[in-house]
């Protein structure tokens, strides 16, 4: 499939696209509208956004169709080798999955708005846009000429967000020859060297973990608004971050850093470390599966953890990042009636939504707190000679490394194998119950020296009991070297 993206009217905030399809066979094509997007695991219905539909072959006559669904369509193709679909996207809002076009910008989630012809999603896929020759084009796709990006098929398409704009700046950072780039569109003036630093050292940190990195390059793609916003979403080779504003203090800075080694992390766990239940993507309808409490609860865990244990955070800055962890889960959610399976089951139903009082928890947050009290159990265990790291090595080299789905089962295999034991009492509390888990949690927090409670207004603190060397265990692992800028 062959895609054209334009904009007559820039400021009207609709996208004008173009798919062409060579190569027909069939008397009858079903184009098909993805209704929701990797990494935001609800029904978005992206069709609604859909102002005008027409279909034609090659020499420009139309050709008939009908809706089929709400996002799905069927072609009368009249022996026609060649079908052209022509129809426009409106795009009034930014977040990190969305797409907007202005005077100044071109940003687009290629799954929002591109179709896929049923039968072709594995073929190759290219892009043209129609931008002025002056624009930067920000994207983990290969760029083949000015303007014009290539795909290996629909999937790859649809993970590789895109900006363009005349306003980007790009830093650029190796590590192990890996090229990384953060590109950031926005009024901002960047700290360039700290930048550099610090993302080459928690980058490295991630891999040093891994002992590889899946893709030959990566891209923190990122926009920076003058309002309040918070959100990042994970793809193959890049993320797409949206944050703001710029107060030209540390917070959108630690914004930044937070959001984007949450981000990277998520190149192994979830996009290469997947729930079979995923694999492939089947983007008509929901994929349900019961491990998000993996897939974004481990991610959240290392995300911070990362950090701290490259330098980039110290052990002040590091703990109170876990602080509001546990103020997020236990002040909001901490006696909630679902399980963490419960709640990844029905992320698809209100996940991202505020919901009823005490019935579901975050899976990225309480997620996170699994995560923790099962790293800490098994360096108790062992004298820290083994840990979560051991746990996602492995999931790395059976599931992540052969691109395999793996199973809630086959997630508690390599929990007890590298713990060495039955971990029967971890998942009934932690995974399948809703017990509160202040008790267990604090049982290993004293392990490090730490004590989570409560202050007299019922907020959650943390406080420091010890002196930290089983502490410095946990933060700094021997592995772990910073990486020098290049």
């Amino acid at each position: 499939m062959h895609y054209k993206l334009s904009s007559a009217h820039p400021d009207s905030h609709y996208i004008d696209i173009e798919c062409r399809l060579t190569g027909v066979s069939e008397p009858e094509l079903e184009l098909q509208l993805p209704s929701w997007r990797p990494g935001r695991y609800e029904i978005q219905n992206f069709a609604k956004n859909i102002q005008r539909f027409e279909t034609f072959d090659g020499e420009g006559q139309p050709l008939p169709s009908r809706k089929m669904t709400k996002d799905r369509w069927q072609v009368q193709t009249n022996g026609a080798d060649e079908v052209v679909v022509r129809y426009n996207y409106y795009t009034n809002v930014i977040n990190a999955g969305t797409s907007y076009v202005s005077d100044e910008l071109l940003y687009v989630n290629f799954i929002n708005l591109c179709l896929y012809a049923e039968g072709h999603i594995d073929e190759p896929c290219t892009v043209e846009l129609a931008i002025p020759d002056n624009w930067l084009i920000a994207c983990g796709l290969r760029q083949v000429g000015p303007g014009q990006l290539a795909a290996s098929d629909f999937y790859e398409l649809v993970d590789c967000p895109l900006i363009a704009s005349p306003d980007i700046q790009c830093i650029s950072y190796t590590v192990d020859d890996i090229a990384f780039h953060v590109w950031v569109q926005g009024n901002i003036t960047l700290d360039r060297e700290r930048i550099k630093t610090d993302f080459s050292r928690f980058s490295e940190a991630q891999i040093r973990l891994f002992g590889e990195f899946p893709e030959r390059d990566y891209h923190f793609l990122t926009i920076v608004l003058p309002t309040p916003v918070y959100h990042g979403v994970e793809h193959r080779n890049s993320t797409m971050l949206v944050l703001g504003p710029d107060d030209e203090g540390e917070g959108l800075y630690q914004d930044l850093l937070g959001v984007s080694s949450h981000e990277l992390f998520h190149a192994w766990n979830v996009i290469r470390i997947r729930p079979k239940e995923m694999l492939p993507y089947d983007f008509t309808r929901e994929n349900y599966f019961p491990t998000c409490f993996v897939a974004e609860g481990i991610t959240t865990y290392y995300g911070d953890l990362m950090l701290r244990r490259s330098g980039v955070f110290d052990d002040a800055a590091y703990l109170k990042e876990l602080q509001v962890l546990f103020k997020r889960h236990f002040e909001v959610s901490g006696r909630a009636f679902q399980s963490l399976v419960e709640s990844s089951f029905d992320l698809w139903l209100d996940g991202y939504e505020k919901g009823v009082p005490d019935r579901k928890v975050s899976v990225y947050q309480k997620g996170a707190i699994a995560a923790l009290i099962l790293d800490l159990h098994i360096r108790q265990r062992t004298g820290h000679a083994r840990s979560l790291d051991d746990v996602m090595q492995l999931m790395w080299e059976r599931f992540g490394k052969p691109f395999d789905g793996y199973s809630l089962e086959d997630y508690r295999a390599i929990t007890e194998e590298v713990a060495g034991e039955s971990l029967d009492w971890y998942y009934d509390a932690c995974i399948f119950g809703n017990q509160p888990l202040e008790d267990l949690l604090n049982q290993y927090l004293a392990f490090i020296g730490l004590r989570m409670g409560y202050d007299e207004n019922g907020g959650v603190v943390l406080h420091e009991l010890a002196d930290g060397t089983k502490r410095q265990l946990w933060l700094v692992p021997r592995n772990i070297i910073p990486a020098v800028p290049q």
